[in-house]
């Protein structure tokens, strides 16, 4: 098992950015693929960016290509999140998760560890 603690979010304006982390605690986390998802008010959770246990494999949902930003750092057990040009409709919470490279890590059942999430609002 592995425990996550993400940190990071709070309130920025449109057009600002946030990096968020994932610090892991556990000895499977750095051969095990992080996944970032989100979930806003009322909305069901969606697939933000998975990243492979050594980086070689990423995958970032369609509309947010280009503006996030997923990386990891093993040596620290630590994930990450760099969002930019943020927009209101980013505002959700976001909650990192650790579990297998399948189905291109789009799929939340297939994770295994989840945090407790950092809140991020966008305003206008």
């Amino acid at each position: 098992q592995v425990q996550l603690v993400e940190s990071g979010g709070g309130s920025v304006q449109t057009g600002g950015s946030l990096r968020l982390s994932c610090a892991a605690s556990g000895r499977t986390f750095n051969t095990r693929t992080m996944g970032w998802f989100r979930q806003a008010s009322g909305k069901e959770r969606e697939f933000v960016a998975a990243i492979n246990w050594n980086g070689n494999l990423i995958n970032y949902a369609e509309s947010l290509k280009g503006r996030f930003t997923i990386s990891r750092d093993n040596t620290k057990s630590t994930g990450y999140l760099q969002m930019n040009s943020l927009k209101p409709e980013d505002t959700a919470v976001y909650y990192c998760a650790a579990g297998p490279w399948t189905r291109g890590a789009r799929d939340a059942s297939t994770y295994e560890d989840w945090g407790q999430g950092t809140r991020v609002t966008v305003s206008s």
